[in-house]
């Protein structure tokens, strides 16, 4: 079941639903509705899902800026084109950090 209606996963939706989830499976365990415990675990793990798709989806965008960075910088060391070589640089160095913030702990 899924809770993001966007086309992409969304880690903000993702930590929501997923802390949701466990507060609609602790009013379960509290009052014994196993439906809201059955209900609130769903709706933890989507979130879960949602959350490490979404993280996944960053560490390879962030790759991807890294190595068309990367390219960037050598044809403009190449070519002598230094604000291309800076530009590449740029790029390659904001695919690192987004990939350093998508990295699994």
């Amino acid at each position: 079941m899924s809770y993001n209606n966007e086309s992409s996963p969304n880690k903000t939706t993702g930590q929501f639903h997923s802390l949701k989830g466990n507060a609609v499976e602790a009013v379960g365990n509290v009052t014994g509705a196993q439906s809201w415990q059955q209900s609130g675990k769903e709706e933890h793990a989507a979130g879960e899902t949602e959350y490490n798709a979404a993280r996944a989806k960053g560490y390879v965008d962030g790759a991807t800026d890294r190595a068309g960075g990367y390219k960037d910088s050598v044809m403009g060391a190449m070519k002598g084109d230094k604000s291309q070589q800076a530009s590449g640089n740029l790029r390659h160095d904001q695919g690192q950090a987004q990939q350093d913030l998508n990295r699994k702990a």
